[in-house]
């Protein structure tokens, strides 16, 4: 499918001249979603004509009909196969991703046409890994309107946020605590134009009701200190006066940490019980329907979900049947049903495991030395041409760490076997590689990897759950599911992660994941269950998908995140992965063995 049109298509909307606030009968229309923290984010210009596309037929068909916005979804992989997972329901402004069923809102602002996004013109700071991230669309207006006014400094201090922008230097500077970063002004093709009724902005707030609810736009920085709010009362554009520009008098207020009754900062969410899925729209409300609608000449499935009252696993199955009909390449627009027996089987909950600090209720020797005589034996006579790979000195010379770890009892010439393996290391070096890692009681053989003891991990605090539903997976028609889900908060590194004090995030939860519920899922379901409480399933590190560093990442045990097709090699089918994440689980150390003690 191709990209959106642009100026001139013929499915803009009616003039809107007489609409306060506009400088032209057109503007330019931006789409933006939030993400987990509550910053609203632009779409690529491209992905912005062509969701616009799909509105503004969407408006045009509720407009003939006399019932508002018709039910449509738009694949945004059309417009950019990087966003191939992810689809927007147009009545209820949301986007789910088909492969973790992770739903976030998203807006629709208009600008006028001689703004920063009629000119294509985009602000961006710079994060701590050197990538380029934009500036919600109405702080890059305000930096636009301030650099053409030669104005050097943008200033939000007013707001209570506590930054600084040198246009002429191109740096954002935290006022407290100085900490500056980059920022740059790049010029790129103009948003789409469109002529549809809607408040145009002029400046940094909004008084639209969508964004008074949804509000949490800001210049974003990744030392996520403060939100903003948007209030009722935004109607003037900030005031430009004197050498720097103060943004004072809007709406807009900063609030030092995220309100989530006002901001509704904790966006990603799932299906909810309660809500209609239908946008209210003043030509008439758009209720729940079944059966097919048509939008650019594709079939759109109504789909209605059952869901009687609030539950994780109703939501997740709402999310799944929207990822099957996805996937057959039908357009779906979620809605409630009204309330009716339910002739379908309950959905079965198993458990939920908190994870906390305490891993192992048996006490183990975490003492460096008494850990490494555990697990090693000295020996002696020890071959002459044999190298200990730990510090790549010869065994029959002292380690290569006997001056970096001083020890009373074991020295640097002392060399050990372990009890299992037989291979051999100086003991002094063991203690070092020991004393470097978890200090949690346990050994790893560097050579052969075997693990001695009950080897724990980094993985910060979180929740497990776990259900079960009658649906199969592809490759396992003969059984059901099993679903789990995992949740992990942002927070501050411990000791025992690469940076301790300094902020971690957690992208991407709840995560949700599949297993057979067969004999062979089941026993994988409790080898993971033991993984979590010994922290290794996720850890702190740097993200190979995206580049993040400091982020909550996947810890060598592979899940399966999709449930309908593998062609990412995350779903189903695939009929080794049973025994695939059962090896991955024993190379942690987690065996049959641990579900008998």
């Amino acid at each position: 499918m191709a990209a959106a049109q642009g100026a001139g298509s013929s499915l803009a909307g009616p003039p809107i001249a007489s609409i306060p606030g506009h400088s032209s009968s057109t503007a330019v229309v931006v789409w933006e979603w939030k993400d987990e923290l509550g910053w609203w984010r632009p779409y690529k210009v491209n992905v912005c004509n062509f969701i616009e596309q799909g509105f503004q037929a969407s408006q045009q068909k509720g407009q003939r009909s006399g019932s508002g916005l018709v039910s449509s979804s738009i694949s945004l992989g059309h417009a950019d196969a990087s966003l191939a997972p992810y689809v927007i329901d147009i009545p209820s402004l949301m986007q789910f991703r088909q492969d973790t069923g992770t739903m976030r809102a998203v807006r629709r602002h208009v600008f006028p046409r001689d703004s920063a996004a009629g000119q294509g013109i985009i602000w961006e700071w710079q994060n701590d890994e050197r990538g380029w991230f934009p500036y919600a669309m109405n702080i890059c207006d305000l930096l636009e309107q301030a650099c053409a006014s030669n104005h050097q400094w943008v200033d939000f201090g007013p707001l209570g946020y506590d930054y600084e922008v040198d246009l002429v230097a191109q740096v954002q500077t935290n006022k407290t605590t100085r900490f500056r970063r980059s920022v740059r002004r790049r010029v790129d093709s103009p948003y789409p134009v469109t002529s549809s009724l809607a408040p145009v902005h002029t400046g940094t707030g909004c008084s639209c009701q969508q964004c008074w609810l949804n509000g949490g736009t800001g210049p974003i920085t990744t030392r996520y200190r403060n939100s903003m709010i948007n209030f009722p009362n935004s109607s003037t554009a900030p005031q430009v006066s004197g050498r720097t520009t103060s943004v004072g008098s809007s709406g807009v207020g900063f609030v030092p940490y995220n309100k989530p009754a006002l901001s509704g900062a904790r966006s990603t969410q799932r299906l909810n019980a309660q809500s209609s899925w239908a946008l209210p729209q003043a030509g008439g409300a758009v209720g729940p329907s079944t059966g097919l609608s048509t939008s650019n000449g594709v079939s759109t499935v109504n789909l209605p979900v059952k869901m009687s009252k609030p539950s994780k696993l109703n939501q997740a199955l709402a999310g799944m049947t929207a990822i099957l009909m996805s996937a057959a390449g039908l357009p779906v627009h979620l809605t409630c049903v009204p309330q009716a027996a339910s002739t379908h089987k309950a959905t079965k909950k198993h458990s939920s495991v908190k994870e906390g600090r305490k891993v192992s209720k048996k006490a183990a020797p975490t003492d460096p030395e008494a850990v490494v005589k555990k697990y090693l034996v000295e020996v002696k006579g020890t071959p002459a041409d044999e190298d200990c790979i730990i510090c790549m000195e010869k065994l029959a010379s002292p380690s290569g760490y006997s001056d970096a770890c001083e020890c009373r009892t074991i020295k640097p010439e002392m060399v050990g076997r372990l009890t299992n393996c037989q291979h051999s290391f100086h003991m002094l070096c063991v203690l070092a590689m020991y004393s470097n890692g978890n200090k949690d009681g346990s050994l790893q053989c560097p050579s052969c990897k075997t693990i001695y003891g009950e080897k724990t991990g980094t993985q910060p605090k979180g929740k497990m759950e776990v259900s079960t539903f009658p649906q199969s997976l592809p490759g396992h028609r003969d059984c059901g599911t099993i679903q789990i889900v995992y949740h992990i908060s942002r927070g501050i590194q411990g000791p025992e992660h690469p940076n301790p004090g300094m902020p971690y995030t957690a992208r991407g939860f709840p995560r949700y994941c599949y297993l057979p519920d067969n004999d062979k899922g089941r026993k994988v379901l409790e080898l993971l269950k033991v993984a979590w409480n010994r922290r290794l399933i996720f850890t702190v590190g740097t993200s190979n998908t995206t580049g993040e560093s400091n982020t909550v990442v996947w810890n060598e045990i592979h899940h399966k995140t999709e449930m309908d097709t593998n062609l990412s090699g995350h779903g189903y089918p695939d009929p080794n992965y049973l025994d695939n994440v059962l090896a991955e689980l024993a190379a942690q150390g987690v065996t049959e063995d641990c579900l008998r003690k």
